[in-house]
């Protein structure tokens, strides 16, 4: 995620960082350097190309933004709405973990135990819904929470998040026959582990359920072609103005296309996508903090005004 002020004017034009142009300048290029040639065959030879006035395109033009935005839109609330997600993760992780360390009896080693277990866990879950979302190797970040005997088991398990909230489930289950808490408590607790359940299944819900292909095709071509058509419908009129014009068209368009698609999977590693592992190492640091610890891991600080 991109976290920089707003730059000035001049520096407006020329930041390339959290800009789609890196992506799109092929495109670009290659509509710049049609409409060159075109310019240079019309002055060369007037009469080329016939003037086809403005209303076909401007026609066109309507229609592709209308298209475009609509994408733009539907990609933009899958970004809010996993981020609003990660964020009611955050509420749930920070509750059951103040829960856990006002409500329970923490008299015992043992009971101080099963507290740190609990949270631990919480932490553990965390890291493993990122690392499923990003399709990544958690074992580094998760097993260092879990206890050794679980490892194996976890290895095995089809999807992570869900092995490590059964694991926290059971924990608060072992801690209630125990008589740590009340079973008001338990209940209290257990609706916090569910709405953690709730957010996997929401995310995983964006993640494997991306827009129709058809409609992402259909934008895709008529970008294309709307942009191929355009300078030889300008060269009779705006002369050599025409690769100017034709490049800014096709930078709106194919700039609109592309953040779409960048922003549709919002879990990813991007500049532009969720700053999934910072908002992870927030949640440890809070925890732990509730524990009492005082050796916490650094926060993630941006890099070349950039989050992950």
């Amino acid at each position: 995620m991109i976290v920089r002020q707003r730059p000035n004017a001049l520096k407006l034009i020329f930041t390339l960082r959290g800009s789609v142009i890196p992506k799109i300048f092929p495109q670009i290029l290659l509509i710049t350097l049609l409409s060159t040639l075109i310019s240079t065959i019309q002055h060369a030879h007037p009469g080329s190309f016939t003037s086809y006035g403005t209303a076909p395109f401007t026609l066109l033009g309507i229609a592709l933004s209308l298209f475009l935005g609509f994408r733009n839109n539907a990609s933009y609330q899958r970004w809010w709405e996993a981020r609003q997600l990660w964020g009611q993760l955050v509420v749930d992780t920070r509750s059951l973990a103040r829960q856990v360390v006002s409500f329970m009896d923490g008299t015992t080693t043992s009971a101080r135990a099963n507290q740190r277990r609990i949270i631990e866990l919480s932490i553990a879950f965390t890291h493993a819904t990122r690392h499923r979302l990003r399709d990544s190797e958690p074992w580094e970040d998760v097993e260092r929470l879990v206890m050794p005997e679980q490892h194996q088991a976890m290895r095995q398990a089809s999807n992570v998040p869900e092995f490590v909230l059964r694991l926290l489930g059971k924990e608060l289950g072992q801690s209630r026959r125990q008589k740590l808490m009340s079973e008001q408590m338990l209940q209290n607790m257990d609706e916090r582990v569910t709405s953690m359940t709730l957010v996997l299944s929401a995310c995983e819900r964006i993640q494997y359920t991306p827009l129709p292909f058809a409609y992402t095709l259909l934008v895709h071509r008529t970008t294309y072609l709307y942009c191929f058509m355009l300078p030889f419908g300008l060269a009779s009129s705006l002369g050599w103005a025409t690769p100017l014009i034709s490049a800014v068209v096709a930078y709106t368009f194919f700039g609109l296309d592309a953040l779409s698609e960048e922003l549709e999977d919002p879990f990813g590693v991007a500049p532009n996508h969720l700053p999934l592992t910072t908002i992870s190492r927030t949640i440890e640091i809070n925890l732990l903090e509730a524990l009492g610890e005082t050796e916490l891991p650094p926060p993630i600080v941006p890099e070349g005004n950039c989050l992950q």
